[in-house]
């Protein structure tokens, strides 16, 4: 399902489906019963008459009222320049982040808030070093940062194991810092999140690390310095 989902790419597929029209209920039916494991967020009509508006996690794709065809892609109002997908989608990233929860997120806190952005950071990823070495400048700008772990090696790997144990250490703000200055950590094990923010990097399409995610839903890939980031973030909340 992973690479059907890819928003970045552009195709129609055939389902071997019913053709007869079919409204949300029949369109529903129609996606569960050609891709069963898909879990539906959400089925409703999208602003092109015929043509359903279907939410996986945060991806949307596009399925014919007659249930007969899949789009992938972006949907653009072209009058208004306005990418529609785009819109939902942020609105989709903020929904998965919100049920992930800040409790199972590492947070760093200025002492007086103007923004929040969420980061899938991996701890031997040399940007993602260079952002946490400067960690006072955000936190001058005002900026909240909640981390999520993403070690890009995979499961098992020396930076996911590395990962885990920042989680079950007693301080993890600390045993993050630590552990993207190359020092040792005690390397413990315990209930964590990391698998979830592995996925969710995954559902969000993350191609690299630091991604980082504004309070907004939008996505800015890659390391920005403080005052930059801060920049971007009082445009982005001069937009509607």
């Amino acid at each position: 399902m992973r690479k059907l989902i890819n928003l970045a790419a552009l195709s129609v597929l055939t389902l071997a489906l019913p053709t007869a029209n079919a409204d949300e209920a029949a369109v529903r039916k129609a996606v569960t019963t050609s891709m069963p494991t898909v879990k539906i967020e959400s089925i409703k009509p999208s602003e092109v008459k015929g043509l359903y508006e279907v939410m996986v996690g945060a991806n949307i794709f596009y399925v014919s009222d007659d249930g007969k065809y899949l789009l992938q892609g972006r949907l653009v109002d072209v009058a208004a320049r306005k990418d529609l997908t785009e819109e939902k989608l942020s609105g989709g990233r903020l929904k998965a982040l919100e049920k992930i929860g800040k409790d199972n997120m590492i947070i760093f806190k200025p002492k007086i808030g103007k923004y929040t952005v969420s980061i899938f950071t991996d701890i031997d990823c040399g940007y993602c070093r260079k952002l946490h070495s400067e960690i006072d400048q955000y936190m001058a700008e005002g900026i909240t940062i909640q981390y999520l772990l993403f070690p890009r090696a995979g499961k098992g790997s020396d930076s996911y194991n590395k990962a885990v144990a920042v989680w079950c250490a007693k301080d993890r703000n600390a045993a993050l810092t630590a552990a993207k200055k190359d020092q040792n950590i005690e390397m413990k094990t315990c209930d964590n999140p990391v698998d979830k923010h592995m996925q969710l990097a995954s559902d969000f399409d993350a191609k690299g690390t630091p991604m980082i995610v504004t309070g907004k839903g939008n996505i800015f890939p890659g390391y920005l310095p403080a005052k930059q980031l801060a920049e971007a973030l009082v445009e982005e909340s001069k937009s509607n």
